[in-house]
């Protein structure tokens, strides 16, 4: 797994995969992957897709041969938040039976403890020169640093409001660097000087809009996509 991320080096930011094994194999192939090639996973990789134990194995084995950064999904974080409370409600409304099937636990207390040390070791946030990374997204009001500074990091896993089109139409946002996030599913991937989202849904195969897995490769902004396999 990667240390640092660098902007010298080509950075390919993945989007919510939510247990999809096929497409996200699928997508990698498609870009061809090379050796110096750092991937950053823009979280919500478990949870309502079937496969999310094998994605999680799949993501431990590519970080034994490439740079990967992964980054803490709000769906992590339910997973994290129940094996604490034992209140299952949230995550379950979420997409968190279909993790447990896939770990064919009924209460995901026995879980592995490599894939726990995965799910806990996720970032809330990375930043390099002229990219932040994280889930969610960050408060358009707001500087970089006054979000750092007056927001919890957990909230970037849910932060929405930079995805109202009030703010996408006006482009009005009040960051330094570009945010390149996920969480919000969108027909199309944003493009736009200081916000990059790639969330598309992959999982909702069944919405005519959504259903593919989207990938942005940094620093040309290339968009690489492929519909779910799964």
């Amino acid at each position: 797994m990667g240390s640092v991320l660098s902007e010298n080096r080509r950075i390919i930011a993945i989007g919510d995969v939510h247990g999809c094994l096929c497409s996200l194999k699928e997508l990698l192939a498609r870009i061809v992957l090379e050796p110096d090639d750092q991937l950053v996973f823009s979280g919500d990789m478990i949870d309502r897709g079937a496969c999310s134990k094998d994605v999680v194995e799949y993501l431990l084995e590519l970080g034994s041969r490439f740079s990967c950064f992964f980054l803490m999904g709000n769906h992590e974080l339910m997973l994290l938040d129940y094996l604490v409370t034992r209140v299952p409600d949230m995550w379950f409304f979420g997409g968190g039976e279909a993790t447990l099937r896939s770990y064919n636990s009924p209460d995901g207390f026995d879980l592995p403890s490599e894939h726990l040390d995965f799910f806990r070791g996720c970032s809330y946030f990375i930043e390099t020169e002229n990219f932040f990374f994280t889930h969610g997204g960050l408060d358009p009001e707001l500087s970089i640093r006054d979000n750092l500074r007056y927001c919890k990091p957990e909230e970037f896993c849910w932060q929405r409001a930079h995805m109202r089109s009030s703010f996408l139409e006006r482009n009005s946002y009040n960051w330094q660097k570009t945010v390149v996030c996920a969480h919000t599913p969108v027909s199309e991937p944003v493009l736009l000087d200081r916000l990059i989202a790639i969330d598309t849904g992959c999982v909702y195969k069944d919405n005519p809009l959504l259903g593919k897995l989207t990938a942005v490769i940094l620093p040309e902004r290339r968009i690489v996509q492929v519909s779910n396999c799964d």
